[in-house]
């Protein structure tokens, strides 16, 4: 060939083959746009956790496969990076893409990390998390995590969550208010 590929496969929802407008970005405005949003829905709101979604390479259909999950952990990293010199230039340096942030003046809350669910497939990372979809050999062992749509996660799947999610609620110094 000529030595161009696309930056995403086209057949995809939402895919986008222009360097300036990525999925990755779309998201990040969309973040934004939905914590501003959240804020006049709930005036008292004061702070958020962002987290993204289960690997979604066991997806037998084309709504979001990988790698738009792996890319969603850049879009939550940008916007929180956004907010943070947002802040730290006193509300004078607005993202263009994320839109205005500014948990000081009430626009947004404060965004930081929540707990992060995306693993590479059955590579286990570093705290040894894996999704499975019936691999029969190790680390597997035939788990299954997925329901037949190989996007949402089963049974399984949602222990396995919501047990990264307790266990950030539980031992992250902003959140107080979840303790017993």
């Amino acid at each position: 060939g000529d030595g161009f590929r696309t930056l995403c496969d086209s057949t995809a929802a939402a895919c986008s083959n222009d360097v300036s407008h990525t999925e990755a970005l779309r998201y990040e405005k969309q973040l934004g746009n939905i914590l501003r949003a959240a804020q006049v829905r709930w005036p008292n709101l004061k702070q958020v956790f962002l987290s993204v979604r289960l690997y979604g390479g066991y997806a037998n259909t084309n709504h979001s496969p990988e790698p738009y999950p792996y890319e969603y952990g850049f879009s939550s990293k940008w916007l929180i990076e956004a907010q943070i010199l947002q802040i730290r230039s006193g509300g004078s340096t607005v993202d263009p893409i994320t839109g205005d942030l500014n948990y000081k003046n009430g626009v947004a809350p404060w965004a930081a990390w929540g707990p992060y669910l995306w693993a590479d497939r059955d590579i286990p990372r570093s705290d040894g998390l894996i999704w499975c979809n019936g691999q029969a050999a190790a680390p597997c062992s035939g788990e299954v995590d997925y329901l037949t749509d190989g996007t949402h996660p089963n049974a399984t799947g949602d222990q396995k969550a919501a047990g990264l999610m307790m266990n950030f609620f539980l031992a992250s110094p902003y959140t107080p208010w979840f303790k017993p």
